[in-house]
């Protein structure tokens, strides 16, 4: 009976060896893959760090942490400070999250609450492409149209208004010409407007239909329902949407230099006055800087614009993790 049977049984039994030994290969080959991309890419990420510290080592060894609330950049005389970049790349990207979560809040909304079902498509893809247009763009509208608008229609009658009024005279003052920190700001939020209404748009849809529509069985608002309902269930992927508009908004270069004024002196307090970044300090000057000090101080620029967004990210990995901690308390 064995022997009638085996030749029978021998080639199937032969090919599924085969495929469980094809398949367990496989799988070693993809784990081993995988695991190769993650460590080349913490290696990427260290090199980078390595390099920064070493291009910006004389600097830092010259200036220490006193650079990052010196005011003077001077390369005549090799004293460099990066104040004026670090807080003109702050106050610009806090002004356009101030501006951007709003609106982009707003459109999200729109299109899963209350938009009519012909335009959510057509609404929503032009919104989308609004992130395709390149940045230099932006910076090119900004300097010859918006800019001009925003010192006519905003910063003079604010001027007028505002005068002799302690402490808010200060926030308009400087020359009508409509570039500075709020000019830049603004057209950042624009920026960036695209990515986090994206984002809150898609994590709100993929709130069960039965939760909103118990809420407004119960006699909801699409105002509660929305605040009570759709923002407690999406809150992590909301402020994932916002950490990757920050994270744009703090790396953008070409359209902050032509908006922002590519001042390194801080004259006031002004939304008006023309000042620096650090993405549009490295690109106007690291291409002629001269080695050494000058060279060094653009690097540790860098390096700190790295802290800074490496920084964001922890902040919001945590804060993650306690909502989403939080959010297991209560189940």
């Amino acid at each position: 009976m064995d022997a009638t049977l085996s030749p029978s049984l021998t080639p199937h039994a032969a090919g599924g060896a085969r495929r469980l030994f094809s398949n367990a290969l496989a799988d070693r080959l993809f784990a081993l893959l995988a695991r190769g991309a993650a460590i080349l890419t913490l290696t990427l990420l260290t090199g980078i760090i390595l390099s920064l510290i070493m291009g910006a080592w004389p600097a830092i060894h010259e200036f220490g942490l006193g650079f990052l609330t010196r005011n003077a950049w001077d390369p005549v005389q090799e004293d460099f400070g990066g104040r004026v970049m670090i807080y003109g790349t702050l106050a610009t990207s806090i002004i356009a999250l101030f501006i951007a979560v709003p609106v982009s809040f707003g459109i999200a909304l729109f299109l899963t609450e209350l938009s009519p079902n012909w335009l959510k498509r057509p609404l929503g893809t032009a919104i989308e492409l609004l992130a395709a247009v390149p940045s230099i763009v932006y910076g090119m509208w900004g300097l010859m149209v918006f800019g001009p608008v925003l010192a006519r229609y905003v910063q003079e009658p604010l001027q007028s208004l505002l005068k002799g009024v302690p402490l808010l005279e200060s926030l308009v003052t400087g020359p009508p010409v409509g570039i500075g920190i709020l000019s830049a700001g603004i057209i950042l939020s624009i920026m960036i407007i695209p990515f986090i209404a994206s984002v809150m748009r898609d994590v709100f849809e993929v709130t069960p239909p039965l939760l909103k529509e118990s809420a407004y069985a119960l006699g909801s608002t699409t105002w509660e329902v929305v605040w009570r309902v759709v923002l407690p269930y999406t809150k992590t992927g909301v402020l994932g949407g916002i950490m990757l508009g920050l994270g744009r908004a703090l790396g953008e270069t070409m359209a902050v230099t032509f908006v922002i004024g590519n001042m390194n002196q801080l004259n006031s307090a002004s939304l008006f006055e023309a000042a620096n970044s650090i993405t549009s300090a490295l690109a106007n000057e690291f291409a002629e800087a001269a080695p050494g000090l000058h060279q060094a101080s653009l690097i540790y620029l860098g390096l700190v614009l790295f802290l800074i967004t490496f920084t964001v990210l922890i902040f919001s990995r945590l804060l993650l993790m306690r909502l989403q901690k939080n959010e297991g308390k209560r189940v």
